[in-house]
Formats: structure tokens, sequence, C-alpha cells
């Protein structure tokens, strides 16, 4: 095992009306003027909107708005955001939505605090020093981001699509009512399922410096992520399963499940930011559509790990060779994703990139990840672009 810290701040609140506390959760944060920031149609449909403004009224707190985030978050918005809330003398920022909102509250809050170009951060040309404090009403299970130090946003010039990791930025709290996640459309809670599950392997799948205990934490979430998913495919409306969803996407991300290993390997995260930028593609399904062949190339390099993966999560009979049990780990894995409705190609993803395209994708994940990445195993551009052929040839 390696030496690690695990650092989690974040108050959490979670079940059923938590976000009517939401006035007192801001408050207790001597808050003078909070930005709501959030996505499109949904928070106001459903009424949820409004009573985070009543909370807020009622508490006494003074806020302006911001809507308008979609999914993979656009730096024009972040931009917006950080012109406003200089502007209205905004000192909190409130991010009542999913991954994609508080990703780019975080950017938001980062830009508030500092001077100079927010996107500095994303292209990793410096740290940030500052982050104006943030707080969290969660409405999708997936990224992990109301808990965790990343966010990931995206740039229009040129479609890039960066993350930055940084403590600074974890929120000070987050509000969860597996409730609010009722109304998502099937689709959206499927990729919310497998982010989570993404997270998690990422983690799992490493070269070395592994720890039973975690190991045992991250088997047991993917198997309860894999078993609810399916319960909610029947019966969407069911609480517990909505509920160990809502838990386990922020366990997946906010460092527990990587404690005593090297970091993670991240590679597939890497590869569909390029396909996210270029396709304005959802996160979870490019995930799934590119986890398999990432994972055939990889898979003899990390024999061990795979094996135990597909007998301790997938439920392999352990019988054959330790390539054999790998192999049929990685099918059934897929074989979930697409019972859930997930892609596991390109074709089913509904993108049909070029060859010059899939070199451009494998060019910019090279260069956004400093020349390489992995630790499964270590890829380099040449692999990058190995795989977004498989996934494309399928």
């Amino acid at each position: 095992m390696f030496d690690f810290q695990l650092y989690t701040p974040t108050h959490v609140v979670f079940g059923r009306n938590a976000e009517a506390r939401v006035g007192e959760l801001v408050k207790a944060q001597d808050a003078k003027k909070v930005l709501i920031h959030y996505g499109s149609g949904s928070v106001v449909r459903s009424g949820l909107l409004d009573r985070v403004r009543d909370a807020l009224y009622v508490a006494g707190i003074a806020y302006t708005e911001l809507g308008g985030v979609v999914p993979n978050p656009r730096l024009s918005l972040v931009y917006k955001g950080i012109e406003l809330a200089k502007a209205e003398g905004v000192d909190f920022i409130l991010a009542v939505g999913g991954g994609s909102v508080i990703d780019s509250a975080k950017a938001i809050a980062f830009g508030l605090a500092e001077e100079g170009d927010v996107w500095d951060l994303y292209e990793h040309t410096r740290s940030a020093k500052a982050c104006l404090p943030i707080g969290v009403v969660l409405t999708l299970a997936a990224t992990g981001s109301e808990m965790s130090m990343g966010s990931v946003i995206t740039k229009e010039e040129g479609w890039e699509k960066r993350a930055y990791d940084d403590d600074l930025c974890r929120p000070r709290f987050a509000i969860m009512n597996p409730e609010l996640t009722m109304t998502l459309p099937a689709y959206q809670t499927a990729c919310g399922c497998v982010d989570i599950m993404m997270h998690t392997m990422e983690r799992y799948f490493t070269s070395g410096g592994n720890m039973e205990i975690t190991d045992s934490i991250a088997e047991a979430l993917l198997r309860t992520v894999i078993k609810s998913a399916k319960v909610l495919v029947e019966k969407p409306m069911d609480y517990d399963a909505r509920a160990e969803i809502m838990w386990a996407g922020s366990l997946a991300h906010n460092g527990l499940t990587g404690c005593g290993n090297n970091g993670g390997d991240f590679s597939s995260h890497m590869l569909e930011h390029e396909m996210g930028g270029l396709y304005d593609v959802a996160h979870g399904a490019g995930l799934a559509a590119i986890w398999g062949s990432w994972a055939r190339y990889v898979y003899k390099d990390c024999l061990h790990r795979f094996r135990r993966f597909a007998v301790n999560v997938m439920g392999v009979a352990a019988n054959g060779t330790d390539e054999q049990i790998a192999l049929q780990g990685i099918e059934a894995t897929e074989a979930f994703f697409r019972s859930i409705h997930m892609p596991t190609s390109f074709a089913e993803l509904g993108i049909q990139p070029t060859e010059a395209e899939m070199q451009d994708m494998a060019k910019k994940c090279s260069a956004a990840a400093g020349g390489c990445q992995g630790s499964a195993k270590v890829l380099y551009e040449a692999d990058m672009l190995a795989i977004y052929q498989m996934a494309a040839a399928l």
C-alpha cells in the first residue's frame, strides 16, 4: 500500500425533504449574498428552485441567479457567472443541480477568488490559491462533485474538455434528497450509474499499492450500484435504490475508494473527455462506450486486478485461467451496461469519428495528460489512438 491523506470536509444532509434546510446551512456559512447556479427547466418545473428561493428569503439571505448550465458545462457561462457575481457582490455560490452545475459553480468560485483567467487552472499553467465557498443541492447522482475536489469544464474554442482538481473547491455542504432524482429520464439515471462505477473502477484498476479494506469497500460499492441500477430500470420510483445510488456517487469520488493506492488510472475518463468535447455526448454514456475497448487493451498488464474484479464484483466463476476469467469479467460488465441501455461502442453511442478525428482526440488526450496517462497500463498517444480505433471498429 501507499501512504495517503483523506480530506472530506463536506457536511452531508441526506434524506427526504433535506432541501428544506438550505437556508440554515447557507446562513451558517455567514453568507451575505448568494449566487444560485442551476441548469435549465427541471429545477424550475419541479418547484425546487422556488423552494430554495423561499428558504433563503426566510433565512434573510439575499441572492441573485444564473441558470443555463448544460451537460459538459461551458467556459463562456463560467465567465458570465464571474462577471455577474462580481457586480452583485456575491460571497457564496449555491449549486442546485447535478455534476455539470456543481462543476460550473466551482469554476465560478475559483474565478471570483483569484485574479487572472480561470481557464489557466484547467490548462494547468497555474494552481489556485483561493476559492469562494460553495454549497450544493444535488438533483442527479453521478459525478460525485458534491463531495469531490474536481471539476470539468469545456472551452468552446477548440472544444477542449479539461479537469482541475483542488481541495479548495470541496463544497461546504451537500443536500441530498433521493426523491429529487425521481423525475430524471431513465437514460440520465443510467449514465449516472456508469459514472459512479467508473470513478470507483478508475481507482480499482491500478498496478500496485492496493489495500484489502479499500478494495472491499470498492467492490461492495460496485455491487450495490449494479444491483440498484437494475432495480431502477423496472422501478424508477424506488426510494431505497435511489438512495443507494446517490450515496454511492458521493463515496465513489470523495477519495475513499482510492485510499492506499497510487492515485488511480483515469485513462477512461481522459479518453472520454475528448469524446465529450468533440461530440458533446453524455459523460456516463461515453465512458460506457470506451471502457470495454480500454479494458481489453490493458488487462494483460493488470491481470490480477481484472481477475479479482471479475470474481468479486461481476460474479464470474473462478474456473479457467486468469486471462479467461478476466475476459469474462469484461464481457459481464458490458452486458450489464447494455442491460441498463448504455452503449459499449462508438456505433452504439451514435458517433462515427473519422480517422483524422480519432488522431486529433488522441493527440489532445495525450497533451492534456502531459504525455501519458494510466496505472493499469501507461498509455501514450499511440495507445490512446488504438483504443479509439477499437471502439470504432465494434
